[in-house]
């Protein structure tokens, strides 16, 4: 079978397996869709793990706070857990972003990117910023989402929503890319 699909489906999968029990039959139950949806992303860890030998820290990561916080919420029957499992993780990955610098004297991001995307510090530091940015408004508008709209459209925001607002933010940092590139 293909890497290429066989990597789409570990990364969709557990997702499109969430969404099937959640609706499955107009129930709309976190209940329901949560205890398939960490087996499903510990199945997909697994598979990544036997065919690469690792396993990708974002991945990882985000298996670990699904498994966490939806176990959270299904043993105290209470969504809140699952409902701000976005919002962690996006202060993570921004507090990654801040304080990796102190740890590796250079911004997260050319540590992780600095192969594929040529540079120079400049323009990493204006990126890791902006992406330090975008993380923190992440969580933010998980917050104000979860607390002010309904589970189903928190549920479809977190898919529907999150998704192409990450696509279009990174769409608007090719202009800076283009601007701060090096010829190395």
């Amino acid at each position: 079978m293909n890497k290429s699909f066989i990597k789409f489906i570990t990364d969709f999968g557990p997702l499109v397996i969430f969404f099937w029990y959640y609706y499955d039959e107009g129930v709309k139950d976190l209940k329901i869709a949560i205890p398939p949806f960490i087996v499903a992303t510990i199945i997909s860890i697994v598979i990544i793990w036997f065919l690469e030998k690792k396993i990708p820290k974002v991945p990882l990561l985000s298996g670990i706070l699904i498994t966490v916080f939806g176990g959270l919420t299904i043993y105290f029957d209470n969504p809140v857990f699952i409902y701000i499992k976005p919002t962690i993780i996006n202060i993570l990955f921004g507090c990654a972003l801040i304080f990796g610098k102190y740890f590796t004297n250079e911004p997260v991001l050319k540590k992780l990117m600095g192969k594929s995307v040529p540079l120079n510090d400049q323009g990493w530091e204006l990126l890791n910023k902006r992406w330090i940015y975008f993380f923190f408004a992440l969580a933010f508008l998980n917050e104000i989402i979860w607390r002010t709209q309904s589970e189903e459209f928190w549920v479809n925001f977190k898919v529907w929503g999150i998704l192409p607002i990450t696509f279009i933010f990174t769409a608007f940092q090719i202009p800076l890319i283009n601007k701060y590139k090096t010829n190395e």
